[in-house]
């Protein structure tokens, strides 16, 4: 046998090593029913033989673990975690998620016996979730509601066709009716022809724009009383951080309200506004509900993603903290002194606009005329220097083309 050669002859069953020193100075271990010679021990390792050791000690290890904490209500082992850092089985987190959204909807008020209420359904987590709790809840607390899916179509392609599908399975296993309102039919652009025009950096504008208009005319379309959105408390946090960024105190003042847009057609409520986003993404695993998981394809540099992340950060660090930011800007005081915008209608739509032209329509004017900047950030547009009915004096379309939609407010 030659020197510095490291021969491994051994069996697949578990080994038993013995350490024997022979006269070469090499190390012998005995094997059964093999040998095993490794030459120069002390600059190779049998590498081989101590990963199959440390494998065995890892499942000796797994095998001793204690049990999990017992559960808050029933004393059985391995529970999730709630946001108050009890353990819970997972029939006691059930029992427990839909208890508190039930409490929330009652010490709110946020519904009525005999209402219509419209369900903000993307096919993702939140709505399948919230879709699914209000069915339970109405049925097994008599709300008297009747409950519909509104969803938008964006136009992009690749994701949302994809998560309409999911909505469409949703609703033949949740038995809600179904209304799908598209970019397209209301303001004649998609998401993808509005990315092709102004790029990736403010496109999210185009589309929270355009989004949270289509769902007012789609509830308008289905007749309803309110509409009820999926957001929770980490999407309420980050906005609370996002207008402080921004220094946008007229939002400020109102992100926080479970109820919101009671000066509007169509009043929106959040029965999410207290849930961690960890406890939604629970509920839909443990009960295997059917979601569209994929992120928006144009939202990567959205800049919502960086106080996310910040969120985070705060959240595995201290995940009060969620909740505590919430309290922040609920107890925000604005001071008198600050000039707060008049809330009026559009005179081009009828939309509610604290300026002369809504947001959507001055977007939108801005794509018709080939100047898709002319709306982003805090310019005006039309409603600084122009006025209703002015034209163009190098031919470009005039003012009075397609408005943000075709219904009346």
């Amino acid at each position: 046998m030659k020197q510095n050669k490291l021969y491994f002859i051994f069996s697949k069953l578990h080994i038993s090593i013995k350490k024997k020193k022979n006269p070469k100075g090499w190390f012998l271990f005995n094997s059964q029913p093999n040998y095993i010679y490794v030459e120069d021990f002390q600059k190779r390792r049998a590498e081989t033989i101590v990963l199959e050791k440390l494998k065995w000690k890892k499942a000796r290890r797994r095998s001793r673990r204690r049990p999990g904490p017992a559960c808050a209500v029933t004393a059985i082992r391995e529970g999730p975690l709630s946001k108050d850092l009890k353990p819970y089985s997972r029939e006691c987190f059930y029992e427990v998620f839909e208890e508190e959204i039930h409490q929330v909807i009652v010490e709110n008020q946020l519904f009525k016996p005999g209402e219509r209420v419209a369900i903000g359904a993307s096919g993702g987590k939140d709505s399948t979730v919230l879709a699914y709790v209000l069915s339970e809840l109405n049925r097994r607390h008599n709300y008297g509601l009747d409950l519909f899916l509104l969803s938008v179509d964006e136009g992009i392609t690749g994701y949302r066709d994809d998560s309409l599908e999911t909505v469409k399975r949703n609703e033949i296993q949740y038995g809600l009716p179904l209304k799908i309102v598209s970019y397209k039919d209301l303001y004649g652009w998609t998401m993808d022809e509005i990315v092709k025009m102004i790029g990736l950096k403010n496109n999210c504008t185009f589309c929270g724009v355009f989004r949270r208009q289509a769902l007012d005319r789609g509830a308008a379309l289905l007749k309803v009383d309110k509409v009820a959105t999926g957001h929770n408390a980490d999407d309420i946090a980050e906005t609370v951080l996002l207008n402080i960024l921004r220094g946008d105190i007229a939002r400020l003042s109102r992100c926080t309200s479970i109820v919101t847009g009671e000066d509007g057609p169509i009043p929106r409520c959040k029965p999410f506004k207290y849930t961690y986003e960890k406890e939604i993404v629970m509920y839909a695993y443990f009960k295997r509900l059917d979601y569209f998981s994929t992120e928006c394809i144009y939202s990567p540099n959205a800049y919502r993603g960086f106080a996310r992340e910040f969120i985070k950060d705060l959240e595995r660090i201290r995940p009060r903290a969620i909740l505590d930011i919430i309290q922040s800007g609920e107890d925000f005081r604005i001071s008198t002194f600050t000039k707060m915008p008049e809330q009026g209608t559009c005179e081009r739509c009828g939309y509610i606009s604290s300026q002369k032209w809504c947001k959507a329509c001055v977007l939108l004017e801005g794509l018709n005329r080939g100047l898709p900047k002319l709306g982003i950030g805090r310019s005006r547009g039309p409603n600084n220097d122009r006025k209703k009915g002015t034209k163009e004096t190098n031919g470009a379309k005039s003012i009075e083309s397609k408005q943000c939609g075709t219904l009346d407010f």
